[in-house]
């Protein structure tokens, strides 16, 4: 064999061994990493009450997410360990490898394009209300005449909502979360209305008003996204583990812990476990 030959059988075998290596990393599952790396990688972002960072050390010392977070880990044997995204590049996240899963995900048709989704929520956010206390928020009906003045983030899912359970209230429509907070906080309206995560922050800050979710309740399910692969051992133990722990209520009992640590009463607030929205 020529030195030409040789060389070329050379470069042929090398490719093929890089191809072979490239192949195997590329087709380790998300379950095999985490055994073989020893810890799990989970999305944060400050986002009270999923998570939340203590800003004197600079860790996530707080809510639901990182409970879970600390359960799955040591259920798993391994070490968690916390990586920074927002809720916008978490997707982007998940598909470069860079965590292992995010938390509170809503499993939208869009998403489900690029990712997967457990199938069991976690928890169930609602379109909630903060309000002063005299004033009657247990359902939308009641809050539909234009004696009733309220805010909303203009041109939102929650804008619509709330344009379609209460059309003759007095709604005044504000370009963002924080202007329509601002809005209940200086007396503009009775009452503001978002998601109730935001409300909880905002109930805590301000130090007054009662939330409540009215009925007809409009509820969006949250759960685990996690990178799109075929072996789906991963995606399967998070739904086992997630149904287990919201079936026996321990979510929700872990939910309502971080509220008593960040000063929200949880019988002064709505529910994350479906079942339980109409019982408080």
């Amino acid at each position: 064999m020529s030195v030409m030959l040789k060389r070329l059988a050379g470069a042929i075998a090398a490719m093929a061994a890089l191809a072979l290596t490239t192949g195997a990393v590329q087709a380790q599952s998300t379950w095999d990493a985490i055994q073989e790396r020893g810890t799990l990688r989970i999305g944060v972002t400050q986002a009270p009450p999923w998570f939340t960072k203590d800003i004197r050390t600079g860790e996530w010392t707080g809510g639901l997410g990182i409970t879970l977070g600390k359960k799955m880990a040591e259920a798993l044997e391994v070490e968690l360990e916390t990586v920074e995204v927002t809720w916008g590049t978490s997707i982007a996240a998940l598909q470069s490898n860079k965590i292992d899963l995010m938390y509170f995900l809503s499993p939208t048709a869009a998403r489900a394009k690029v990712i997967d989704f457990t199938q069991n929520p976690l928890g169930y956010i609602s379109q909630a209300v903060l309000a002063a206390d005299d004033l009657d928020t247990s359902t939308w009906a009641g809050l539909n005449n234009g004696d009733v003045s309220m805010s909303v983030p203009q041109a939102t899912s929650m804008d619509q909502f709330l344009t379609r359970m209460a059309p003759d209230a007095d709604i005044q429509r504000f370009p963002d979360n924080a202007a329509s907070i601002a809005a209940f906080q200086s007396g503009r309206v009775d009452a503001v209305s978002l998601m109730l995560p935001p409300l909880l922050s905002a109930r805590q800050k301000l130090g007054a008003g009662i939330i409540s979710v009215p009925t007809p309740a409009f509820t969006a399910p949250v759960n685990i996204g996690v990178r799109r692969e075929d072996d789906k051992t991963w995606r399967d133990w998070l739904d086992t583990a997630s149904l287990y722990w919201y079936e026996t209520g321990r979510i929700q009992g872990w939910y309502d812990e971080f509220l008593v640590e960040f000063g929200v009463d949880p019988a002064a607030s709505p529910p994350i476990q479906r079942e339980l929205i109409f019982m408080r």
